[in-house]
Parts: structure tokens; sequence; C-alpha cells
């Protein structure tokens, strides 16, 4: 899902690191488009994309915040009045999904990259009906030359796990999906509801 709006600074971002130690548990790493990443036993979600990654990590997927490219100012300012924050209590469950969009969809002016995205795919409008239940965050890869294009985050209570799989189906199901090349879907949880 795509969201937020305003000037962000550059260093407004995360590193998500995969290894042995971190505070999300690996559930399943799945391929839903072209090769999966490679199977850790945890993430750790580290401030800033300057950050220094541990030594024994398997990947690092680095992203920014941006102000959105396929957002209306009126979209945005609906989407943050019911926008939750990440690290609600209660919400055990999260998903790391990692996509990187074909350069025929790079390749579209942006105002047909919005027709696609919103106009016919209604990405946004089919996220605003999850919200509050399903958190989430847009990460920007692509100009940091990261492997993947975008970065979600979602966190979500194990009880709306059923609506988090409805809202990637529903979106899985739309035009824009037919220009993902590669999207990862990283599955965890987390033992307990303190804010990471």
């Amino acid at each position: 899902m795509s969201g937020g709006g305003g000037e962000v600074p550059r260093n407004a971002g995360a590193t998500f690191v995969g290894g042995k130690r971190g505070p999300w548990q690996v559930e399943q790493i799945a391929g839903i488009r072209g090769a999966p990443l490679p199977r850790v036993s945890a993430v750790d979600m580290i401030p800033g994309v300057e950050s220094r990654v541990p030594v024994a990590s398997v990947w690092a997927l680095r992203g920014i915040i941006e102000q959105e490219h396929y957002t209306t100012p009126t979209e945005q300012a609906r989407l943050r009045l019911v926008q939750p924050a990440l690290g609600r209590s209660g919400c055990t469950r999260a998903a790391l999904i990692p996509i990187r969009k074909s350069s025929d969809w790079w390749d579209l002016p942006l105002n047909e990259r919005r027709a696609i995205f919103e106009d016919r795919s209604h990405h946004l409008a089919t996220g605003l009906e999850y919200l509050p239940a399903v958190a989430r965050q847009l990460y920007h890869s692509r100009r940091l030359g990261e492997p993947f294009d975008f970065l979600t985050w979602f966190e979500f209570k194990p009880s709306d796990s059923p609506a988090f799989e409805r809202l990637v189906g529903r979106l899985r199901e739309t035009e824009e999906w037919n220009y993902v090349e590669r999207e990862v879907d990283v599955r965890l949880h987390r033992a307990d509801s303190s804010r990471y």
C-alpha cells in the first residue's frame, strides 16, 4: 500500500536485517514471483539507511520514506486520518513484502502509472478498507540501488490475520500486479506486544 506525504528527510527510513537475531521471528519466506530471500530465523528493523549492519546478517534491505508519487493531496489527507502508527500493543504479527516492478512499469509516464495504480487497480481505496486494523509503512528503495523498488512493512493483531490475507490477495489480483517481476513475502511474529 502506498501512503504518507509531505517532505521527509532522506534518513527517515529503515534497514531490515535478516539473520539469527531480532525481535521479529520468521514464520516463512515465500517467493511470490521470482526468487525468495535466503532463509533466516529473525528480522530486525534498524532506523535509518546509513545503519551498520551486523556482521552475522544474511541479508539487509534498505528503504526511505518519500513523498508519494501516485496519491493526491486529498487522498493523503484521508489516509492520515485513519493510518495507525506502527508498534501498537497487541500487534504481534507482521509482514515484510519487498517488490520490484518491471522496466515496462518504469517506462510508463507518471500519469499512466497513476491511472493503473488507483484509477484501475484501486490500490489506495482497497488499502483504506483495511485501516486501522492493518498498519503499514512504505519504504522506497529504487533510488538507493537496492534489489527491490519498494519495501512494505505491515503490522496487525493475530485476530486481523484473515483481513490481511484478504488485503494482499485483492492487491495481487489487480492490473498493477502485472508489472511486478519479483515479490517476496516474509511473515513474522514477536512474542510480546511491546514496541520494538
